[in-house]
């Protein structure tokens, strides 16, 4: 049963009793339990059955303690795995957070702690066990997850997959752009999996594997004596998809003779085999994906425009893995498991440089590269935890830019005035009151970052996009000047 706003279950593990008990007031609304960390802790967890813990690891300047903190929260996550632990430490222990991090923590704070941003971190991990609760029921109530294989928890992973579900269930012909290794396939075996289709064949051609003497005769099929060779009558890979789905993977690759033969087969939903006179009724939904330029190729004449409009009645963008910030690291995680599950190596961490370095790579290969870096990094690795070293990558050497919580906090702290700005259409009155600031507060928000009411009483509020992708939900806004806790 998901975690509703009456029932939504929070630990706290906080030795400081002044302290624990402002956590307990910030938290109030919640069905909060609240004590210190010992080894009185791991009974509590089965007895109380949180949703999620804020757990206070203590200070960097006592390796023993910090050592005992970390072993807890390992014992804690091995004991449910399910929850979200929320590791906090002081500013100096970046280290630290960053063990909690590998050890498989959701979400880390900083201290001194303001009441205000920890409640959004706390709240947005009870939202991404929500999230979760949503797709384990939905694999019980389909047999599998939604989008089997795709893991992600930034913006542009949640657009993707709603704009999945709501495409999935239509009959539309989807075209499905991104770079070589983003998953394009997988997505293609979603939305098979969420139509009305599902219980027909799913049938994947790589349009570039293949050879272009073969794949006529692979996608449309050929009579007996049809070429040297054809010795008897075979069905093609459009035909034998009846009643299901046809992924055209890497369409960009098929030779202008094919592109014609196949829009023929769009428009009249049939199909001739080579050789053959008798068309045979078609019903397939096409699905199609590249990592090439379309409109570059329709540019220079080697892939036709009319072909482009059949098979893209939506297109889908499916952003490469640098655009997916913090997905890196929570796959690395997934795949780590995973694969240690798969070569029956003991499981694995990753080191504090390994994490620095995977959150700082580029990922040029995407998806396909970080699944091979772990995989190689788990067979090879000597260590208990995976390195920086046995991924074949350089430790940047310090946390990347967007760990520093002030520097996020700034960024959201803009972009909340932007949005509120933009809805109030330069309305400086109602953009302080969607805030829950003062006039002058935002005067002073908007020296800070540069903003000038008169540019958004001009525009209008951002319209969602298309039919395409749907962009991002908006940033809640940010909210008003909390009180400090201080210890």
């Amino acid at each position: 049963m998901a975690a509703t706003a009456q029932r939504r279950k929070l630990l706290i593990l906080e030795n400081d009793r002044a302290l624990r008990r402002q956590l307990e007031a910030v938290f109030s609304d919640l069905e909060v339990t609240a004590c210190e960390a010992s080894a009185e802790t791991l009974g509590i967890v089965r007895r109380t059955e949180p949703d999620v813990v804020l757990f206070d690891l203590g200070t960097a300047r006592k390796p023993s303690l910090a050592s005992e903190s970390l072993e807890l929260l390992r014992r804690i996550l091995t004991l449910a795995p399910d929850i979200k632990v929320i590791a906090m430490t002081e500013h100096n222990a970046r280290e630290l957070a960053v063990a909690a991090i590998g050890l498989g923590a959701a979400d880390f704070y900083h201290k001194p702690l303001d009441a205000g941003v920890l409640s959004i971190v706390v709240r947005r991990a009870f939202r991404m066990r929500e999230l979760e609760e949503e797709n384990w029921r939905l694999r019980e109530e389909t047999g599998a997850m939604a989008l089997e294989g795709i893991i992600g928890v930034s913006d542009s992973m949640r657009s993707l997959g709603r704009a999945i579900e709501k495409v999935a269930p239509t009959n539309a012909t989807v075209l499905l752009l991104g770079d070589s290794g983003t998953g394009k396939e997988l997505l293609a075996r979603a939305l098979h999996r969420l139509s009305e289709r599902s219980r027909g064949p799913f049938v994947a051609i790589n349009c570039a594997a293949i050879p272009d003497t073969l794949l006529e005769s692979e996608l449309f099929g050929y009579e007996k004596g049809a070429f040297t060779g054809a010795s008897r009558s075979t069905p093609g890979k459009l035909e034998s998809a009846n009643g299901g789905t046809v992924f055209l993977d890497e369409i960009g690759e098929m030779p202008a003779p094919l592109q014609a033969k196949l829009l023929r087969v769009l428009q009249e939903r049939t199909v001739e085999h080579i050789g053959g006179r008798t068309p045979i009724a078609l019903d397939v939904r096409i699905l199609s994906a590249t990592n090439r330029n379309l409109d570059a190729l329709i540019g220079d004449g080697t892939f036709r425009p009319d072909l482009f409009y059949r098979i893209s009645e939506v297109t889908i963008r499916v952003p490469p893995l640098r655009a997916r910030q913090g997905d890196s690291l929570l796959l690395a995680q997934f795949l780590l498991t995973e694969m240690s599950q798969r070569f029956g190596k003991p499981t694995r961490g990753l080191a504090p440089d390994a994490i620095r370095a995977i959150q700082m790579h580029r990922w040029p290969g995407n998806v396909r590269e970080l699944e091979n870096r772990i995989k190689g990094a788990v067979i090879m690795a000597e260590g208990a935890v995976v390195t920086a070293g046995d991924l074949g990558l350089q430790d940047p050497g310090e946390d990347p830019e967007f760990l520093n919580l002030r520097a996020a906090r700034q960024r959201a702290e803009a972009q909340a005035a932007r949005q509120a700005l933009a809805v109030a259409k330069g309305n400086l009155s109602r953009a302080a009151e969607l805030l829950g600031v003062s006039r002058p507060t935002l005067y002073d928000l908007m020296e800070k970052h540069g903003l000038e009411a008169a540019h958004y009483s001009r525009h209008a509020p951002p319209e969602a996009a298309g039919e395409a992708e749907p962009p991002p939900e908006p940033e809640p806004p940010a909210q008003p000047p909390p009180k400090s806790i201080e210890r």
